[in-house]
């Protein structure tokens, strides 16, 4: 959807839903009205002061594999969630704040010396699109960005009514309802009273976790309803190393790793109000998330407890790096 918004604005051929509609190229001329020396540039405003768009504005796309990881990355400029128009913004380097906040959807192959060459109000002669490809000649800008406006259109609004059946329920309605959904699929699942669901598929030996212990842990995070992954320690190579209970994480995960030792594994399915609460993480976590973590216990040592921090790993932030 972002790609064809901005491919159908760059070619001056797009329509947006009933709204507004473009027969000439949108970016010719305009300027970047905002140039930030080591961080990045940015324009496709109209009136190139930041305040404009182009009458419309959509959805975001932000995905956990497209990150704003170098300099080149193109990303949607905004001014919060669903305001993206027109307006975008190539980076001077790795802007990893910026993730899950911005949709990235394109990256500079060539050229990134002239993006660091431009200068404040310096104009966009011309923005060209070159197709190749039989897939690329076919593409309809407009068919495309419509068809999935339309898509998310729906999903949000059946998640909007989904929000608003749970936040009625009590934890303990909730709890119940969560367990038969996750039944459905695991049958072996057990529930704890917290409302914690796990499934251990092996249990490991040596010393039980207990405050103190160093842990070191692989996991990988996805959400319970549509399977979507946020994080994982095996996608950075590098397993999760912390203080258990002294770096602080949300409480079902706390709960799930106490009942593992070195060489253990298992499935924790962790209800929204054990996790991230209605709120959720903004950017990377929706409010009233359910999520699954699949972990391995790598290693326990003997505790040593120390003053309780908040400043090791924080499953708070589920894009940190390790």
């Amino acid at each position: 959807m972002t790609v064809a918004n901005f491919v159908g604005l760059a070619e001056g051929n797009f329509t947006f839903q009933d709204g507004p509609s473009f027969n000439k190229p949108y970016y010719d001329g305009l300027k970047f009205h905002r140039v930030i020396a080591d961080f990045m540039i940015q324009g496709g405003d109209p009136k190139g002061t930041g305040a404009g768009d182009p009458g419309y504005k959509f959805y975001d796309e932000t995905r956990p594999d497209l990150r704003h990881d170098k300099a080149g990355v193109l990303s949607m400029a905004n001014s919060g969630p669903a305001t993206n128009g027109s307006q975008f913004f190539i980076t001077h380097k790795e802007t990893p704040w910026l993730d899950g906040k911005h949709t990235v959807f394109g990256h500079v192959v060539s050229g990134q010396d002239v993006v660091d060459a431009i200068k404040q109000d310096d104009v966009i002669e011309t923005v060209k699109i070159i197709r190749v490809g039989n897939a690329a000649k076919k593409f309809d800008a407009t068919k495309v960005f419509n068809a999935e406006y339309g898509k998310i259109f729906e999903e949000q609004k059946k998640e909007a009514e989904e929000i608003e059946r749970i936040s009625k329920m009590s934890q303990e309605e909730y709890r119940d309802f969560m367990y038969k959904e996750v039944l459905k699929k695991h049958p072996k699942a057990k529930l704890s009273a917290t409302g914690l669901v796990y499934i251990i598929e092996k249990e490991g030996e040596g010393a039980a976790i207990e405050k103190g212990s160093p842990v070191s842990l692989h996991y990988t995070g996805t959400f319970r309803r549509d399977g979507g992954k946020f994080d994982s320690s095996y996608d950075r190579g590098q397993p999760m190393d912390f203080q258990f209970q002294v770096n602080r994480m949300i409480p079902g995960f706390e709960e799930g790793i106490a009942m593992l030792k070195k060489g253990g594994k298992a499935k924790l399915i962790i209800p929204y109000y054990q996790a991230y609460g209605p709120s959720g993480r903004p950017g990377a976590i929706p409010p009233f998330s359910d999520l699954i973590f699949d972990i391995e216990i790598v290693d326990v040592k003997d505790a040593t407890v120390q003053k309780d921090d908040h400043h090791g790993h924080d499953h708070s932030d589920p894009n940190h790096k390790h």
